[in-house]
Parts: structure tokens; sequence; C-alpha cells
């Protein structure tokens, strides 16, 4: 191939199919004058290139799947109409890495900490620890976004967000927790950037006195406002937005550029060095060096305090895995911009500290002393200066109104992604229908499905945190629950990683395992370390959380990470099980139940129940006669693990067809279980008309016996006084379920895309399944309506059916009552008086097995008595004649 590659010898020029030689001349073939376009030419032989209209059309002819071929299925023609040749689907408009990434990130990134305290910042922490803080964050947020990186681009990520990635990677458990935390996390980011807005606002109305005072009751009226303002334009739709935002970010540019020029030019008049603007000077720099940690607005602040405060500058970062499905190259873009936006934001930090830091001072009175500035000290009001001034940006800038422009768009536009967000995230949880409380917040409106009751919800959660007024207040919270977010994007990446599932392939491949478990406890520890109460109320929020999804068990399989840690966990403990020698002492009966379908002999199973106890291998084998196919299998599975669920019975459950049952039977025994998982014992029902049975049934279950001791398995009978068969009785309660679940099954077989597989296909064989038992058919039953049901009908007939029927089988429930379960069939179910327990046995073995059988059903809950000997003359003739005896007198139930 290599050579032949090599030996090509023209190349394709331009869409018409012109060929040129290396040397520039004209070589296409000619064949009767005429040139034959989109040929080439390998090793001097001359072959038409493949056209692609021949493939599309290809797509036209159906083709008979693997399920068609494998059962006889004939190919349905003319399904496509000859000549059409389908056109190209054109998707959505895709984004590069800068407007779909870089410029989200940015405007995410820069917001209200850039104008109002990062000067303040720098006043506390002072220069060094300031840019190691800026240090810190920019570390965590970079692993966090290589982690991020690797998960958006495993796969499509949908509305939602970070809860999209953590519930779909490791879970709906840890993604819905942590979507309610991100989501509380930036309704408080909303407010947060909304009282930044007002305290620009009170800076520019302070000339006029304010509204009322010019302070909290002021930003508390003009954030209510604002916030409400906002949140009908987002329910109001944003698909300007993108337009917008190229708008925004260069306002916020230019604001910067401002500062900088504005610092680097100096004071331009003795007020602005009155008010501590001073210039660049080795002095200046040299004071701001060192941290000066003070008490502000009655807290003290130390270096942890001061990080909560500017960590909320960094976040952001998902703003492009949020749209990863809108990116024309997700596995390239969402790093790369990530990185970018990163990059740019910390050099633009690190600026604003230098620039600060080196031309203004902490502290200034405002006046001058012969000259002099006086700086604060001890027991002074000051007004001015990098500690006292969260406005001194504006008048170092070149021009002071550029600074609240800047300020206004970074927090106005971080508000409106913040609570555009927080609706669309309850949205997704609402759809998954995790928490029962959110479905109501999670109803659409319109084409585009706006919540506009998550809208509402949202306004009164930002609104109460608004309330507060103090940016200091609210700042530590949200880092709080961001760092909560970003440790579990970590640990998501690192299990993922560690697990390495199949479905693990992400196209982002610069990210390591540990780097993420590092990133993951970096996140942790700076949470207790910046408030350690705050901390362990998140965790204890998340963890309750948690708690209500697990016991909820919403029915959703989304493929996480923590099925392939539970089969990869199972699987290492049966590899490893299987080479621990057995022991006396911890033998566990393992019980092979010989009960056919679980509702047809249900004591046999609630029997074996008592004896497992839920401790050891419990499994209902079904011989079949008849040969079953895929659905009838499938539905015979479903209907048997649903009854055993109902009926909290932990067991498996394992059908063979096409076999007899002493051959069905043996085929139990010997491929049943894996490795030591495998059954020890067989459970089998007495067949009470032994006497008066076919000599065939007869001789095979007696053939099934010595089966049974030739695997060296022990056999238990049960026999009870009604017989164990009441497939007549609870048919009837179970066949509702199992004609709903064959038609359910029509959605989960696991046929090629392209397999004409409709319920006219499905309905005649599932139809046809044999029943867990027999139904009472009365004259006008429902049994009797589904006999008179058309065999061959779409799943909307089908389901139109059931509907027109409904009420028919209705009147007939009515009519007849509900069948209720006799006396006998609850006996293993229901507490009863006292009775006696008889156990027999025919070796002698030191009385160790009936010991470790007999064990289980007395410590039952049931059984409250102790252990009473009877007398032997009640039980056998003589001791001779049974060999060991044991009886046991508990209060449950007759057991033989």
């Amino acid at each position: 191939m290599m050579n032949a590659a090599r030996k090509l010898s023209m190349r394709l020029v331009g869409m018409e199919g012109k060929f040129q030689s290396q040397n520039g001349e004209d070589e296409t073939p000619h064949i009767n004058g005429k040139k034959m376009s989109m040929t080439l030419n390998v090793n001097g032989l001359w072959d038409v290139v493949p056209r692609l209209d021949h493939y599309r059309a290809s797509r036209r002819a159906k083709r008979p799947s693997l399920s068609d071929l494998h059962d006889g299925n004939p190919v349905k023609e003319g399904n496509v109409e000859a000549g059409v040749v389908p056109g190209p689907v054109h998707g959505g408009i895709k984004l590069g890495w800068i407007q779909g990434v870089l410029i989200p990130c940015l405007l995410n990134i820069w917001g209200v900490m850039l104008f109002l305290r990062l000067s303040w910042i720098v006043a506390q922490a002072g220069i060094l620890q300031s840019m190691i803080i800026i240090g810190i964050s920019a570390g965590v947020c970079v692993i966090t976004t290589l982690s991020l990186s690797a998960i958006s681009t495993n796969g499509e990520v949908k509305g939602g967000g970070i809860y999209f990635i953590i519930s779909r990677s490791l879970g709906p458990e840890f993604g819905a927790s942590v979507g309610i935390v991100f989501a509380f996390a930036n309704a408080v980011a909303a407010s947060m950037n909304t009282i930044g807005f007002c305290d620009s606002m009170n800076e520019l109305l302070k000339p006029t006195g304010g509204i009322i005072d010019n302070a909290v009751q002021d930003t508390r009226i003009i954030g209510c406002i604002a916030m409400f303002i906002m949140i009908l334009i987002c329910a109001g739709g944003m698909e300007w937005e993108s337009k917008a935002q190229n708008f925004l970010i260069g306002i916020i540019v230019i604001a910067m550029f401002d500062f900088l020029i504005g610092a680097i030019v100096g004071p331009r008049s003795s007020i602005q060095e009155n008010a501590g603007f001073v210039g660049f000077s080795a002095e200046t720099f040299a004071s701001n060096w060192g941290a000066d940690y003070r008490r502000f607005e009655n807290v003290n602040y130390d270096f942890f305090s001061v990080f909560a405060i500017f960590f909320p500058s960094v976040t952001g970062i998902q703003a492009g895995a949020n749209i990863s499905g809108d990116l024309k190259d997700p596995a390239s873009s969402i790093p790369s911009g990530t990185l970018l936006a990163l990059l740019i934001s910390m050099i633009s930090y690190v600026m604003f500290v230098l620039f600060a830091g080196g031309a203004a001072v902490r502290d200034a009175y405002g006046s001058y002393d012969n000259g002099t500035i006086i700086n604060c000290t001890v027991g002074i009001d000051c007004e001015y200066g990098l500690h006292n001034s969260v406005s001194i940006m504006q008048m170092m800038s070149l021009w002071g109104p550029l600074i609240y422009a800047g300020c206004f768009a970074a927090t106005l536009s971080t508000a409106l992604t913040n609570l555009l967000s927080v609706p669309r995230l309850i949205q997704a949880l609402g759809r998954d229908r995790i928490y029962p409380g959110l479905i109501f917040f999670s109803k659409g409106y319109g084409k585009a499905g706006e919540p506009y009751r998550g809208y509402v919800l949202t306004f009164f959660v930002a609104a109460g945190f608004l309330l507060i007024a103090n940016l200091n207040a609210v700042a530590p919270l949200i880092s709080n629950f961001y760092l909560a977010s970003y440790a579990l994007i970590n640990f998501c990446t690192f299990h993922a990683a560690l697990i390495r599932p199949l479905g693990w392939r992400p196209t982002f491949k610069y990210y390591n395992t540990w780097l993420s478990l590092l990133g993951f406890i970096l996140c942790v520890a700076f949470m207790f370390l910046i408030d350690w109460v705050t901390a362990l109320i998140t965790f204890v929020v998340i963890f309750a959380l948690y708690l209500i999804v697990v016991y909820r068990k919403p029915d959703v399989n989304w493929g996480d990470s923590t099925q392939a840690q539970t089969y990869k966990t199972a699987l290492s403990v049966v590899h490893r099980l299987n080479s621990i020698d057995e022991h006396v002492k911890n033998y566990a009966p393992q019980i092979l139940a010989l009960s056919g379908a679980p509702g047809t002999r249900p004591d046999l199973l609630h029997l074996a129940n008592l004896i497992t106890k839920n401790n050891s291998l419990l499994i209902a084998g079904e011989v079949c006669p008849d040969r079953l196919s895929y659905r009838q299998r499938s539905v015979r599975l479903r209907n048997g693990y649903a009854w055993l669920q109902r009926h909290r019975i932990k067991a498996f459950y394992h059908v063979v067809g096409d076999l007899c049952f002493e051959r069905g039977a043996s085929a139990l025994m010997q491929a049943t279980g894996v490795g030591k998982l495998a059954p020890n014992v067989v459970l089998m029902g007495y067949k009470t008309h032994w006497a008066s049975c076919n000599y065939k049934d007869l001789h095979e279950y007696f053939n099934v016996l010595h089966t049974a001791f030739d695997q060296k398995l022990a056999v238990a009978m049960l026999r009870v006084p009604n017989g164990l068969d009441s497939s007549v009785i609870s048919n009837h309660i179970d066949e509702e379920h199992l004609m709903q679940s064959s038609y359910d099954l029509a959605g989960n077989t696991l046929m090629h895309a392209d397999s004409d597989l409709s319920m006219s296909s499905i309905m005649p064989r599932v139809q046809s399944v044999p029943t867990i038992g027999t139904q009472y058919v009365g004259v006008d039953s429902p049994s009797s309506i589904a006999r008179e049901s058309p065999t061959h009908f779409s799943a909307r007939d089908h389901l139109k059916f059931k509907k027109k029927h409904a009420a028919d089988k209705m009147l007939y429930e009515r009519k007849i009552g509900t069948i209720s379960q006799p006396e006998y069939m609850t006996v293993f179910t229901k507490k009863h008086k006292r009775g006696v327990i008889d156990v027999w046995w025919l070796y002698d073995d030191g009385d160790l097995s009936i010991s470790r059988i007999n064990d289980p059903i007395t410590i039952h809950h049931q059984y409250k008595d102790k252990l009473g000997a009877l007398q032997d003359e009640d039980i056998c003739p003589s001791e001779s004649q049974t060999g060991n005896w044991s009886t046991g007198e508990r209060n449950g139930r007759n057991h033989g």
C-alpha cells in the first residue's frame, strides 16, 4: 500500500475532476476523444474514483437486519421512493472555540471582584500573597478544567451543565445532589454580582446622597429592581446573548486598559494624591509587598478568608462545557478555550495586583500637611486608600466613567448568565424526575420550552440572598458551593479513569487520573480551611440529598461509572472467592429451588428465603419444555424478577427451555452459578400425586433426585397440606403486570437500527408466551376480551384497544370481585400461633447439617420462642429407624 501510494503520479485539483502531473501538464486520460474525469493513475493503471452519489443511493435500499435474517422475516420493499436521493441533514449552527468557549468563559470569570474587590485584596494580603492566592485559584481551576474536558468530550453534554455531567458520570445520586448545590451556588452568584452592581451605583450616586442611606437600604432597593428586570429579560428569551456578549466583553476589556493606562500615567491632580493614588514608586511597591490583614466590616480577615473572597473571580470555567453539543470540535475547543480564558484572566489579575500595589498606598487621609500626605494611623477614620475605598480603581483610571461601564458590564453579564442557567438546571432535574418537588418547576412554555416557573423560584432565592447586601458576606458561600462542585467534577474523572469502563473514551487525552484526585483533595481541603462549619453543612446537605435519591430509587439507567464499579467489584470478589478454601464454619446454604415461574410455587421460595435470609445464594429455576424465543424468555425473566421484588425476595431467576424436566433440572444443577457461588442444596416440592401420575413423570422426578446426589448436592423437599402449585390464583394477580411487561418489551429489544421491528411482529409471539399459570376466565372476563383482540396491529392501535376495553375490565372486576389468596398460600408470609417445625434427616454427621439449616429459620423474627424437644414417639417409631432427629417448637408456621 505504501509503495502504491508513493507511485501516485496524479493529484486532484478543484471540483471539476481535472488532473495534473507534478510538472503541471494535463494528463487526464482520453477515450474516444473525451476526457475521463475523476480518475486516478495507480501503477500505470487508470481507475475511476468512486462517486459519492452511488453511496447515497445505496442508503435507499432496505437491507435486512440480523433479526430478519435469523427469524426468516421477509424484507418489505418500497419503503423509499425510487430515484430520490436524500439531501444532506443540516444541523444547528456550530460555534468555534472563540465564540463558543473563550468569550463565555471570560465573561463568567471577569465579574464583580475585578473592579470592586481586587484592590482591597491587595491591601489585605499584599502583593506577594495576592499572587499566591491567584496562583492557587488558577491551579485548582486548571486541574478542574482538564477533568471537565475529559468528561465533556466523553459524550454529548445536554441541558443541565455540571448536573448532566456528574449525573451521567457518577449516577443520579451524586449528580442530583451536586446539581441542587450548583443551582443554589449560581443563584447566590447572581445575588453577589447584583450586589456589586448596586455598590457601583451607590458610589456613582454618592454625591447626590443616594436614595435612602446610600448604603444597605439602597443596595436592597436597587438590587431587587435590577433582579426583577433581569429575570424578565431571561424569561423573554436570550437569542441576543451571543451577539451581545461580544459587545460586553469589549466594554470590559476597554475598562481594564483604561485602568492600566491611568495607573501608568500617574496622578493628574492633588486630589488623587490625597486619596492615595501616588503613582509608581519602589517605596510604595515595597510597603505593599507584605500582608496587612485587618478587621473590615466587623470581620477579622486572614489568608483563607481573603482567598474565599477572591475565588468567585475564577469560577465560570464550565461555560464552554455547558454548550459542548453546540461546538464544532468539543475535544479541542473546550480545553483550549477554557485554558486560554484562565490564562488571560490570571494575567489580567496579576497585572491589576502589580499596578494597584505599586501605584497606591493602603491608607490615605485625603489632605496634605505641609506638602506631605497624611497616612492613616490607628484611631483615625480613613476614607481613602486601598484598604478603605473600593472605588479606588475608578480614581486611578484614565477616565472614570469607563470603569463604571466595565463594572456594570461584568456584573450584569455574569448575573444574567447565572439567572439563565439556574431555571434550566432545575428543569433538567425535574424532567429526570429525581426530586418530586422540582417536577412542578420543570414545565416548559412556548416553542423553546422556557421554564417560567423556574424563573420565579430563582428570583425568590436570589432576592433572599440579595437582601444581605454585603459582598464580603456572600462571596465565601459561593466559594464553598463552587469548590464542592469542582471537587465532584474531579472525583468523576478520577473514578471513571480508575475504573475505565468500556464507555470511558474521552477524545481529550491530556488528563491524569491522579491529578484529578489531587484536584478533589485540594477543593475539599480549601472548603474546610475557609470555613469548616459551612463546609460541613454543605457536605451534610449533599449527603442528605444523596440519601433521598437512594431511597427513591429513580428508574434511570445512564451507564454511569458506579455501575462499572459494581461490576468490577463483583467480578473481583467472585475471582477471590474462588481461591478461598471452604470451611465448615463458613458454610452457607446456597439453594437452587426448582420452583418453576416464581409465582406458581410461592411457598417453595418463601421457605428458601427464610433459610438464606438474603445472606446466601438463592436461585429460582424453571424448566420449560417448549422452545423459547428471545422475547418469550425476556418476558418470563422480567415478570419473574418483578414477582421476587414485590415479595422482597433477593434471588436469581434462571429459565431453561426446550428440555424435559429431568434434563432441564440437570442443566440447572450443573450450569447455574459462577465459581463458588453455585448451589449446594436443591429444594424441590413433594410430588403429592405420585401414586396416580404418569410413570414417565414419576421416573423423571426420581431421576432428578439421583442427579442431585450425583452432583454431591443436598436435597430438600417441601410438602404442604394443599400442594405447592398455586398458579390458578397467582396468575390472576400477576397477569396484568405480565401483559404490561410484554408490551413494554417492544421498546427494549436489542435489534439493528434498520430493523423493521413493529408491534405486529412482536405481539403475536408475546401473546403466545405461556403465562405464570392459568387464569380464571369468565364469559366476559378481560382475558376473553384479550383473546378477541387482533393479533396484528401497531403500537398505537394497541393503546387504543386497551383504552377501549378498560371500562369493560373494570365492570368485570367489580362484578366478580378480586380473587383473594387462600390461607394456605400465605402460610409462609404471615405470623401464626404456636406451631411445630419438624426436621428429619437420615445421616449421622454430628448434628452439624441440621444445626446449620435450623439456625437461620429459628433466628427469624417471626419465631420468638426457644427450641424445645418434642417427644420422639410423636415423630417416629424409633430412633434407630430414622437416625438422628431434631424438632423445634417455634412461634411460626408448620413446615414439613
